[in-house]
């Protein structure tokens, strides 16, 4: 990747901007993820050419009704930070013929006039005869430009609704409040074709500015389930950028952009005033929604120490209590708002109150969750059988630990307890000999760490408190300028977080009795056009 970043800079240089830290990376992942530019190639070491950089975000801009510099401009940074769909805007080759003018075809249609539908399962923000309304309503804002008729059922139907949390047994689990908050199945043969699910974690509401609008996703979902995807029209109810609320229900019309689209998949409707099909009984919505109510408590990033920090596939997961918060490689933060532990990996205790240590294994990629003197062990979001076992399985003699990583730089996991830590070689199973040693081999580091991680720069980074130091590739000695703030530079906080002893620990660092916390609180997926269409995924950064 590191050729690829030259050329960028070199890219950004030529264009006449400046990059930032951290622009190079969210530029390249974002213009990546969302189809503007193919996946490099790594057997040219990953490269891309500085007219592809050109022309991709040339395209970007395009489509998002911006100048077209071909320039990672503020402006063009701003609009990637924006909320939106995580589907991708360029269409596969093969797709791309079928795109008339703004709006686009997803390749796959239903073979019928006449379409079911039903919902499974509810939010309880809302009454399910509001849902059902609000559904019914959202399904005829197509059926009333178009040749194509809708009905409930409480039989099998074509298009299921349900709001489901965490893992729901698509392969595409939720992530709690402020992430994905929804996804829609293409039409087609296969027996997902139409399912729609949101994400039950949301605060789900209608035609108000606080919470989610439930009317305002499902119209965008139910255009996937039909077989659209997104326009670049800047009033589209397709555009991939997440717009509020859209008003009331009652009288919401497609814009022109989006009946072009609908009517070039099922054709114009043959009698505009023939009678509607049956509806649901019509229940009462208040015009600006339920009245709203503050989510329950969850950990403020920006003033907290964290129990654990873990570099997952690519990713940093920042756990506090039963909370986590992910950063992608682009140094974005998925969320404001952390999703909940136990609604994305299945097996750990519900009443398991935090965790101390999480770390990928090297030799096999899977999971390793510690807390207290035990450990569970995952592949993917699911517990192996056989756990929890106890810390001694590695040979330690402790009753805790307070962080864990591999280094890359040997491949060796290392855990850490007070002021000493232990090298582990995985594929033999055991500790390696001579060990432990004084923590202060890490020059410049403080004993009691709350937990330690490596990432896709290489480097090291050590974290306690409020602050954290730099280890930079194999280098056991911090970066000058060590400690920093973890609020200000991992979390997108404005202001520097306040020092505390973390919960759970005395002032020196030793634990203590700690509380159970809180008791109710990825990944984006590249999709092809007959996969799933994942809505919304919050991209919120604050650099």
């Amino acid at each position: 990747m590191e050729i690829t970043w030259i050329v960028f800079c070199a890219f950004l240089t030529i264009a006449g901007a400046t990059p930032k830290p951290g622009d190079i990376n969210k530029g390249l992942g974002w213009l990546t993820r969302y189809g503007y530019l193919s996946p490099p190639d790594p057997y040219s070491a990953q490269q891309q050419k500085l007219e592809s950089l050109t022309e991709a975000v040339r395209t970007m801009q395009r489509f998002a009704g911006l100048e077209q510099t071909g320039q990672l401009d503020d402006k063009t940074l701003e609009m990637m930070k924006k909320p939106r769909c995580s589907l991708p805007d360029v269409m596969p080759p093969r797709l791309q013929r079928r795109r008339r003018k703004r709006y686009a075809l997803s390749g796959t249609v239903w073979q019928k006039k006449h379409l079911t539908w039903s919902v499974g399962s509810f939010p309880s923000t809302l009454s399910q005869g509001e849902i059902r309304t609000l559904m019914n309503s959202a399904l005829e804002v197509w059926g009333r430009e178009t040749d194509i008729s809708f009905s409930e059922t409480r039989e099998k139907a074509d298009i299921r609704v349900s709001f489901a949390k965490g893992t729901h047994e698509d392969g595409y689990p939720f992530d709690g409040p402020g992430g994905t908050l929804g996804h829609a199945f293409f039409p087609g043969v296969g027996e997902m074709a139409g399912e729609t699910h949101m994400d039950n974690d949301e605060y789900w509401t209608y035609n108000t500015d606080q919470g989610t609008d439930v009317f305002a996703v499902a119209v965008h979902e139910f255009g996937h389930a039909l077989g659209l995807y997104h326009s670049s029209a800047d009033n589209s109810i397709m555009k991939p950028y997440y717009q509020g609320t859209v008003g009331d229900h009652r009288t919401y019309r497609l814009p022109q952009d989006d009946i072009n689209g609908i009517q070039a998949l099922y054709g114009r409707r043959d009698n505009p005033r023939r009678p509607p099909p049956p509806r649901p009984t019509q229940h009462a919505i208040p015009p600006r929604g339920p009245t709203y109510q503050p989510r329950f408590p969850y950990p403020e990033r920006c003033s907290t120490h964290f129990d654990a920090i873990a570099n997952i596939r690519g990713e940093i997961f920042f756990f506090k209590n039963r909370y986590f918060w992910r950063l992608q490689s682009t140094r974005t933060l998925v969320s404001l708002i952390p999703a909940q532990l136990h609604h994305f990996w299945n097996g750990l205790p519900l009443d398991l109150p935090r965790l101390d240590a999480v770390y990928e294994r090297q030799n096999d990629s899977k999971i390793v969750f510690i807390a207290g003197n035990k450990f569970w062990v995952f592949k993917d979001t699911m517990v192996e059988p056989g756990y929890p076992r106890f810390l001694s399985d590695f040979g330690l003699k402790v009753d805790r630990i307070d962080g864990a990583f591999v280094w890359k730089h040997n491949k060796k996991t290392y855990f850490f307890r007070g002021d000493k830590f232990w090298r582990y070689d995985e594929k033999k199973g055991k500790l390696d000999d001579g060990y432990p040693h004084g923590i202060n081999l890490w020059e410049g580091l403080s004993p009691d760490i709350d937990d330690v991680t490596s990432w896709v720069d290489g480097n090291t980074y050590f974290f306690k408190g409020s602050q954290y130091w730099q280890f930079t590739g194999a280098n056991v000695e911090a970066e000058p300028g060590y400690p920093r703030s973890i609020a200000r530079e991992w979390m997108y906080c404005n202001a520097e977080a306040p020092t505390q002893p973390p919960e759970g620990r005395d002032q020196k660092g030793c634990h203590c009795a700690c509380s159970a916390g809180n008791k109710v609180a990825a990944r984006f997926v590249s999709l092809g056009a007959t996969s799933v269409a994942i809505m919304l995924g919050l991209l919120i950064s604050g650099s």
